[in-house]
């Protein structure tokens, strides 16, 4: 599935009762089951390589939380190669670098989108020093602020082997989704992306195995492997 960012890859809205749709849905409730001793609140969504279909997998993930009537944001922390203000067709004037730089406020960046319920932060100007900036007091600050307001926080991060983006922001989270393209990310990759989470003590809330092929008359499959550990 090409991640080109459009609207075409939500499938969620588009065709809410295809297998894709379902599995998506399953993976929003395997996400709610994990949280058995504490809320599962801040989600990052990663990858251990580029082209796996984290961006894809995480505004899809975000509308299956909207629609079971909860007040959601997408965060875009792929200051490096932004996707979401392509995906829902908003604006990428301000967004997290222009408010972590203290160029922008809150309500400057947070943006509805088409879908009740859901709202985007893009990740604005890219900056010199996206690490630095979600390493940042402030970016602590506004998660704190955000759970206030929101009951899922939704964060796009950079592929974990390329940068240590994901890792910085996986330290201020509640759980990470790792996301896999099946037959394509090698198991030394698979197993080094994972420890670059548990480095940070980063709970791994699971793995979604993209492109899965089920039979030659289904479209690709995502599934959730919970984390039994």
């Amino acid at each position: 599935m090409s991640q080109s960012g459009n609207r075409r890859h939500l499938i969620t809205l588009a065709n809410p009762r295809s297998p894709i749709s379902e599995a998506y849905r399953t993976l929003r409730t395997n996400i709610d089951f994990s949280a058995i001793d504490s809320a599962i609140q801040v989600i990052v969504v990663t990858s251990a390589g580029p082209g796996e279909g984290k961006s894809t997998t995480i505004s899809n993930l975000a509308i299956t939380f909207a629609q079971s009537e909860r007040r959601v944001v997408l965060i875009d922390a792929d200051m490096r190669k932004p996707t979401a203000h392509h995906t829902f067709r908003a604006s990428n004037r301000v967004g997290l670098s222009s408010l972590l730089a203290r160029k922008s406020q809150l309500e400057d960046v947070l943006q509805e989108t088409n879908v009740p319920d859901l709202f985007i932060i893009t990740a604005g100007p890219i900056p010199p020093n996206p690490a630095e900036m979600l390493a940042s007091k402030r970016m602590s600050e506004l998660l704190e602020l955000l759970k206030t307001e929101f009951d899922i926080i939704l964060i796009d991060t950079p592929p974990l082997l390329a940068v240590t983006d994901a890792q910085l922001i996986a330290s201020k989270s509640d759980g990470v989704v790792l996301v896999m393209e099946y037959g394509s990310v090698k198991r030394e990759a698979a197993l080094k992306a994972k420890a670059g989470l548990d480095t940070v003590n980063a709970k791994i809330l699971g793995v979604v195995m993209n492109n899965v092929k089920r039979s030659k008359a289904e479209q690709s499959y995502y599934y959730y492997y919970g984390n039994n550990e």
